[in-house]
């Protein structure tokens, strides 16, 4: 028994050996603050350090009510939020009455075509609890970029964009689709689990 412990020894001090690597920790989630659509994603929110693409078929369908809970959540907490090139200029008013801390939402004013490049340095950078950007034309090359950023700064990354860009790769980590009417979240594709069949109603703005 000595000896094999001995050799044991000898083999683990081989440089030779090889050790694999240590695993990594599986990024957490945050909460979208809609207790339906928690219940449908794997872990119960939005990936943390991941990308997250919501497409839509026209503006105002509802993607303001789905970001607004955490972006309201983020800001109270004193993180801060980069918002990147919107299509229209945010309505103070309304965002604080979602509960919004406007002193910690920001606002990335560029050209369409350098806005996919600030919300990559944005989401890089590990100074922002969140960053929302829609980008109107961006491939699966701009996706992964934007989706490394987020990962490599351990940031919650939104990207709005078209519906008729559903059938493009994409290597986001979550996938969702607003409906008008009725109006409702469809899952297409979520890391970790397999997106539910039906979609999830969202609540209506007060």
């Amino acid at each position: 028994m000595a000896a094999s412990v001995s050799s044991i020894d000898a083999l683990l001090r081989d440089p030779r050996l090889w050790r694999g690597r240590p695993a990594t920790s599986t990024p957490g989630v945050q909460p979208t603050g809609l207790a339906a659509l928690d219940a449908a994603l794997p872990g119960g929110g939005w990936p943390q350090a991941a990308l997250s693409e919501i497409l839509i078929p026209a503006d105002g369908v509802g993607e303001l009510r789905l970001l607004l809970p955490t972006v309201a959540r983020l800001t109270r907490a004193g993180t801060p939020v980069l918002l990147v090139a919107p299509p229209y200029r945010p309505y103070a008013a309304a965002w604080r009455a979602a509960g919004v801390d406007l002193a910690r939402l920001h606002l990335v004013d560029c050209r369409p075509a350098d806005a996919p490049w600030a919300a990559e340095q944005a989401l890089r950078s590990a100074s922002c609890g969140a960053v929302l950007c829609w980008p109107r034309q961006a491939d699966e090359r701009v996706l992964r970029r934007l989706q490394v950023a987020a990962e490599s700064g351990r940031c919650l990354g939104f990207c709005t964009r078209p519906l008729t860009q559903a059938t493009q790769s994409s290597p986001a980590a979550l996938r969702l689709c607003i409906d008008a009417q009725p109006s409702a979240v469809r899952v297409l594709k979520c890391r970790g689990g397999l997106p539910p069949t039906r979609p999830i109603a969202l609540p209506t703005l007060h």
